[in-house]
């Protein structure tokens, strides 16, 4: 089995279960904080998510690249280009339209940016999702028995 595939896969899955605790645990619960502590607790919130999940978007994005390069042959091209094309999206999505909102939410807190941000996330929650699928998919047919 591939090293570049393991740690692709390894990324993604962890991406994977975070984007969901935060789409339906950590964003829903934003409302909760006081107006005057909020823009703290964003920005503390953005700086210690970047520690987990800058690292891991890193590999997942650099991996995929490499996969699209260099794709084994015990897995299909297919496979690895839409793997790379739901990587574009995801990191389309963050900086089209998760960031900025994150930015308004800086200063302070503004229910139409908060909305945006969980509704907008479910692009990168549902992206996540079919890698985690395609990966595992890729695994299995990468495995010699």
């Amino acid at each position: 089995m591939n090293d570049i595939l393991l740690v692709n896969a390894g990324a993604t899955l962890a991406l994977t279960g975070l984007v969901w605790f935060v789409q339906l645990v950590h964003y829903p619960l934003f409302d909760r904080v006081s107006a005057d502590q909020f823009p703290r607790f964003v920005q503390s919130h953005l700086r210690l998510s970047v520690l987990i999940v800058g690292p891991l978007m890193l590999a997942e994005v650099v991996t995929s690249v490499i996969l699209v390069m260099d794709t084994p042959g015990s897995i299909s091209r297919q496979q690895v280009w839409l793997g790379f094309v739901l990587v574009f999206l995801i990191w389309l999505s963050t900086a089209l339209l998760q960031i900025p909102q994150h930015q308004v939410l800086e200063k302070r807190y503004d229910v139409r940016a908060h909305e945006l941000l969980v509704v907008s996330n479910w692009i990168r929650t549902s992206a996540w999702t079919a890698r985690s699928i395609l990966v595992v998919g890729m695994l299995r047919g990468s495995m010699t028995l």
